[in-house]
């Protein structure tokens, strides 16, 4: 590919590492490509849809004109598979926090686990963690979580497509979960728990396609460098 093509637009896919943040690997796409190509200030890269630190897998990243496309690219449907870890959870929902409370794991089988699967199918209501960057009053929910405050979050409608199961080893469950832009698999894992009559949070999370891009098909920030330099 020449630096040209990649002004008039590429779409990227990228296998985001643990413990990155999206827009850590954004830049370093930015910096790779602009130190290949002598591009200017002005040069348009973004990605269509955040993923959590803490997750990995899929980012899809649009430079030059196809920066056009990101709104169209991130309202497709996403699949991610992942743990839930049942019988305490978090403040955040997954691992950035501390556990805070603990509940009991002796009444969950593996047939109320698949029932519950079937309670989050279709549209649903969801209210997202206070630890996102959605924003209330101008600032975002993780900055209040931090400042130790308290604040209102209303629901929003999602939507499930499947929900699968794949692995019971208690207090691991593993999953698949195919679904509408703009849902928390965080919240998923909490409420999931709380269907239990328990507790549950996110402990591994994958992003593995948004739409009809997979991540089998994505580099790691560090592959997607030597590609180029190659």
């Amino acid at each position: 590919m020449t630096g040209e093509d990649f002004l008039n637009g590429q779409i990227l896919l990228v296998d985001k590492p643990l413990t990155w943040s999206s827009f850590q690997a954004v830049n370093k796409l930015k910096y790779l490509l602009k130190r290949k190509y002598n591009f200017s200030k002005s040069f348009k890269i973004g990605h269509a849809g955040t993923l959590d630190p803490l997750a990995t897998g899929l980012l899809i990243v649009c430079t030059g004109k196809f920066t056009k496309r990101i709104n169209e690219i991130q309202s497709q449907f996403k699949e991610y598979t992942g743990t839930f870890t049942v019988g305490a959870t978090t403040p955040s929902y997954d691992l950035e926090t501390e556990v805070d409370q603990i509940f009991a794991t002796e009444h969950i089988t593996s047939e109320l686990i698949r029932e519950t699967t079937k309670q989050f199918l279709g549209e649903i209501e969801q209210k997202p963690p206070i630890y996102s960057a959605i924003k209330k009053d101008g600032v975002r929910l993780y900055e209040h979580a931090r400042a130790g405050e308290t604040v209102e979050i209303p629901f929003r409608k999602t939507t499930i497509y499947e929900f699968e199961i794949t692995r019971i080893a208690l207090p691991e469950i593993d999953f698949r979960v195919q679904c509408s832009k703009g849902t928390y698999i965080r919240s998923l894992a909490f409420d999931f728990g709380k269907e239990l009559q328990s507790g549950a949070y996110l402990s591994c999370l994958r992003r593995t396609k948004i739409g009809e891009y997979s991540v089998a098909d994505g580099l790691t920030p560090e592959a997607f460098e030597e590609k180029l330099n190659s």
